[in-house]
């Protein structure tokens, strides 16, 4: 299962008692927002899309949604999200459980600006029922991310 995966991730730094794992789904902003019990935006989403050949993970605000022009932009490509049989091959967590930890060598990590007005954000944790509440300086140590990036909007612009 993903989420031993992620728990064997975070044990490098003693962290795994701090993934919480819900009686509910946690598969959607909505459900983690409510499952965690904060707003949806502080839910850190993954989002999955193949540059080339090679997969990438873009961490966004749980209230932000990819602006392509400035994705491509970014990457110099329009943006191409993996499908759903795609996903768990390519990253190593399922659909609803995709998060930057314990995923397959070689996926590239990106974080956008979107979270940054957070103290603190909650990714999943390869599981469709978790997610750990991780400060930003945080989620950068472990996300083992590229860089920052600003490829979205939120949904009220």
């Amino acid at each position: 299962m993903a989420i031993e995966r992620v728990r064997e991730y975070f044990k490098k730094w003693n962290m795994e008692d701090r993934i919480l794992e819900f009686d509910t789904s946690s598969a959607t902003v909505e459900l983690a927002s409510e499952a965690v019990g904060c707003e949806a935006a502080r839910i850190a989403k993954s989002l999955s899309f193949k540059i080339g050949d090679e997969p990438i993970l873009v961490i966004t605000a749980g209230d932000a949604k990819i602006d392509n022009s400035k994705y491509k932009g970014e990457f110099k490509t329009k943006a191409k999200m993996l499908s759903y049989d795609e996903v768990e091959t390519l990253i190593g967590h399922g659909v609803g459980g995709v998060c930057p930890f314990g995923i397959n060598e070689g996926v590239r990590v990106y974080l956008d600006e979107s979270l940054k007005r957070f103290k603190s954000v909650y990714p999943a944790c390869g599981s469709s029922n978790s997610a750990i509440e991780l400060s930003i300086p945080e989620l950068e140590k472990y996300s083992g991310f590229v860089k920052w990036i600003s490829v979205t909007k939120l949904e009220s612009e």
